[in-house]
């Protein structure tokens, strides 16, 4: 009888799993990525003030840059915690941590970077916008299969721009403003117009 009723309850996990595979995850609104966006910019306007020589005051660059993304994710987070509450749903709660699992490892990566190059590789700082690019791309593809169509242009552009940044944004124009103003601000508005068209125009918030 135990093991029937275990069995049981594996059928109707494995069940929900499926169910929740096909469904299009619609925890990320789009008002809170074009917010994201529009932080980048000011940041970017603000970069010059604060931190007029990048390239001898890289603590305080980390510090201005991580510290939005740091705000950013949070911002995020919080919005998916009352989401979850609001709604109370076991499948919606595992949708979350599934969108947390699939990009975490993407921002990991840039952390971890960010403290190699700073420690061991300090000249090629100037690298690490563009690489920033590249792990959100990553963590962007990671999302595709729970997001919906049309975010996987959303990837290709973090990509893009992070190899140009690679590309372009050394020398003088290392560690630009508007480098990480075209990627990453351009980048959220991009991936907030996709969430909206997708998920929020016809359909509104849920």
């Amino acid at each position: 009888m135990a093991n029937d009723l275990t069995s049981a309850l594996d059928q109707i996990a494995e069940i929900r799993r499926h169910m929740a595979r096909g469904t299009t995850f619609r925890g990320y609104r789009a008002a809170t990525v074009a917010a994201t966006g529009g932080l980048a910019l000011i940041v970017a306007g603000a970069q010059e003030r604060l931190v007029p020589d990048p390239w001898h005051n890289l603590p305080g660059y980390f510090a201005l840059w991580g510290g939005l993304a740091i705000i950013c994710a949070a911002v995020t987070a919080v919005e998916q915690i009352r989401r979850c509450r609001r709604l109370a749903s076991p499948m919606q709660t595992e949708r979350t941590i599934e969108a947390a699992e699939r990009f975490i490892p993407s921002l990991a990566a840039g952390g971890i970077l960010t403290l190699v190059f700073y420690r061991s590789l300090t000249e090629d700082t100037w690298m690490l916008p563009g690489l920033w690019a590249v792990c959100f791309s990553l963590g962007v593809f990671a999302s595709r299969t729970l997001l919906p169509r049309g975010i996987a242009v959303v990837g290709g552009y973090y990509l893009l721009a992070g190899c140009v940044d690679l590309v372009l944004a050394r020398g003088p124009r290392a560690f630009s403003p508007w480098a990480m103003a075209l990627t990453f601000g351009v980048g959220q508005f991009l991936a907030a117009f996709v969430l909206y068209w997708n998920l929020e125009r016809n359909y509104g918030r849920r």
